[in-house]
């Protein structure tokens, strides 16, 4: 058999590198740019199998995947059927999994999801979609698995299998430990799999602990398999995936044998993957200033010592030959990596008044600048720049926080009803919110109902206020500190609408009223349920609409990353030391948002609290530069410049 890197696709994928074959690597794959790019032209090779199937008179089987990353794969479908005509009539569909037990009517199940996102918008005949039966009793699970099993037999087998990957590895819900030989069946989900599920419930407690799931044998008979990966948090599973050697731990790795496989990536996805992490271990490279910075520091790592101790037999040694053959002498190289990492790091982060700029991060005129920090929730300011914050409004300069959603849903009901109660027990009927209605509809609220407009307030308040005490702990007057409640996140559950022109008019216009010199905003992309990348899509529209106007010449664009990831050291442009008082003042500042201190809805897949994560970032980037050589900080905020 022909190994998976002989075999070409089915289409041309316009990636945004060709894919190298490299010793590494055991699974075709291709990069974009972004997963829309990317979903754009997955979409385009299912139509072209739909379209060759219609000449043929042929039904089309196709294997379908639910969870976020094939949303967009579904909305160009829909989006073709609408415009150019593309017909599902000969469609057959079979879709991986469903939690167990689950109705059809939860609108957390794969019934309601495909239906929503995909069915009810196209021509598919209701007789043609398979999805697994969630409410199917527990004693006739095995005779339904089989029946399900036969019926992909019956329609000729899958021609088309679109899937994602979980962070466990798992195909489907193939949770590790699966055999190449499963069929469909129940299984036990991994707590990987609940925890990374656990947003769209609402907390871990609701999400199913069960399954039905085609198994790894059915998915292996597929015709043709795509699966995508978008995002740094699939980064890890994904080298391991394409690079591992075969195993039942990771099922997504049994790809490897399938003879027409394709993992489409976006560039997030793809960056632990040893051709872009360490290219010069895979051959000659392109040594850009960026590359060169990112192996020096490698290299450091690696070899345990700082830059300054690096010698030409460390860079001969680790796959840098051709990089010291072009620069001459490690010394020379050591000491200009030194002093570019010196240069990032300043006390001063909206620029240092009356002395010499060429070597600082920030500018040192005008001396007083206007800022605006953007931040995600009501808590991503002080959680990610908390320390930042405060020098920029103890150094005079004219700050103003811009917190743009209300975060309404990540307070718990728990939460709210205690407020609630407080309030009504206070004020009794004096208020303009009828608080024993909000009681009343907290303690009967059913599964997966949508909050109510009074509950959703209540929740944005209880935020708000929030917010109020930590920026006024941090020296902020409230007069500078604005709330857009943008209409995207307002839906009252996880998901959320398109980001809209209403929203970034409402972005563009606290920027225009501001006028900013500096602008901070979170770059975080990895945030569990998208909001900080809807946010920042917002931000980078109304900049670009802005732009021709005078004053944005003068302005900057800074971005910060969130609770879940920082910068590397060779990405980051300025580097703010934190003294030890000024790490516990960010901490108490964080500790104001209690709403998420002891519950948090939204957690990802790090069980610390924010506080704690936090500050364990930053003294790690501090570490990080001491080990480097450079000064030792108790602690360090990293940004990184972005040209807009």
């Amino acid at each position: 058999m022909k190994s998976a890197l002989e075999i070409k696709p089915d289409i041309s994928y316009k990636s945004a590198g060709k894919f190298e074959e490299t010793r590494f690597e055991k699974i075709h794959n291709e990069i974009f740019k972004s997963s829309l790019e990317a979903s754009v032209i997955v979409a385009e090779e299912i139509a072209q199998l739909i379209r060759s199937k219609q000449e043929k008179n042929k039904s089309c089987v196709l294997g379908l995947a639910t969870g976020s990353s094939p949303v967009k794969v579904y909305e160009e479908l829909v989006r073709m059927h609408k415009e150019e005509g593309l017909s599902f009539s000969n469609v057959i569909t079979f879709n991986l999994d469903e939690y167990y037990p689950m109705t059809k009517e939860n609108n957390q199940s794969y019934h309601y999801f495909m239906h929503e996102h995909l069915f009810n918008h196209i021509d598919i005949k209701p007789e043609n979609i398979n999805i697994p039966d969630g409410t199917v009793a527990i004693e006739e699970i095995n005779q339904y698995c089989i029946d399900y099993e036969m019926n992909i037999k019956n329609a000729g087998g899958l021609d088309f299998q679109l899937l994602g990957i979980g962070r466990t590895g798992h195909v489907g819900f193939n949770e590790p430990g699966s055999h190449i030989n499963s069929g469909t069946r129940i299984i036990t989900l991994d707590h990987i799999t609940r925890v990374d599920a656990s947003s769209a419930f609402n907390g871990i407690d609701n999400v199913p602990k069960r399954a039905i799931t085609m198994g790894v044998s059915t998915i292996m008979r597929s015709k043709r398999i795509v699966l995508m990966a978008w995002g740094q948090n699939k980064a890890e599973i994904i080298k391991r995936t394409i690079q591992g050697d075969i195993s039942s731990e990771v099922p997504a790795t049994f790809l490897q044998n399938h003879p027409n496989a394709t993992f489409v990536l976006d560039q997030s996805a793809a960056t632990e993957l040893t051709r872009f992490k360490t290219p010069w271990l895979v051959g000659e490279c392109l040594w850009t200033p960026e590359l060169k910075s990112k192996a020096i520091v490698w290299l450091c790592q690696k070899t345990k010592q700082s830059i300054l101790k690096l010698t030409d037999r460390d860079y001969n040694n680790n796959g840098m030959s051709d990089l010291l053959a072009q620069e001459g002498s490690a010394y020379d190289m050591n000491i200009n990596m030194f002093n570019i990492l010196q240069h990032t790091i300043t006390g001063w982060p909206g620029g240092k008044p009356n002395t010499d700029d060429s070597h600082r991060p920030e500018r040192a005129n005008p001396a007083k600048k206007r800022v605006i920090l953007f931040s995600p929730h009501p808590d991503d300011d002080v959680i990610s720049m908390g320390g930042t914050f405060s020098k920029l409004i103890k150094q005079g300069h004219d700050v103003h926080v811009v917190y743009q959603t209300s975060g309404n849903i990540a307070v718990t009901d728990d939460e709210a009803l205690k407020f609630a109660e407080v309030a009504s027990d206070f004020i009794g009927k004096d208020s303009g919110i009828n608080f024993k209605e909000v009681i009343e509809f907290l303690n009967n609220k059913s599964e997966n109902q949508i909050d109510s407009l009074e509950v959703r307030k209540l929740k944005g308040l209880i935020r708000r206020r929030e917010s109020y005490a930590a920026t006024r702990y941090i020296g902020l007057k409230d007069t500078n500190t604005h709330f857009l409640d943008l209409p995207f996140y307002e839906t009252g559950q996880v998901k959320k609408n398109p980001l809209g022109p209403e929203d970034i008019a409402i972005v563009k216009d606290i920027i225009a009223t501001i006028k900013p010199h500096q602008v901070f905003a979170a770059g975080d992309l990895a945030d569990p349920h998208g909001t900080h990348e809807v946010c920042l899509n917002a931000i980078f529209a109304a900049l670009k609409e802005l732009k021709p106007e005078p004053y944005m010449n003068d302005c900057w664009l800074w971005l910060y990353r969130g609770a879940w990831h920082e910068w590397d050291i060779h990405e980051i442009d300025m580097a703010v030391p934190l003294s030890p008082s000024e790490v516990l003042l960010k901490r108490h500042a964080i500790l104001y948002h209690q709403s998420q201190k002891d519950r948090v809805m939204f957690q990802g897949n790090d069980s610390r609290e924010f506080w704690v994560r936090a500050e364990d970032r930053n003294k790690n980037t501090a570490i990080l530069y001491d080990e480097l050589g450079l000064a030792e900080y108790e602690a360090i905020e990293a940004f990184k410049r972005f040209d807009y």
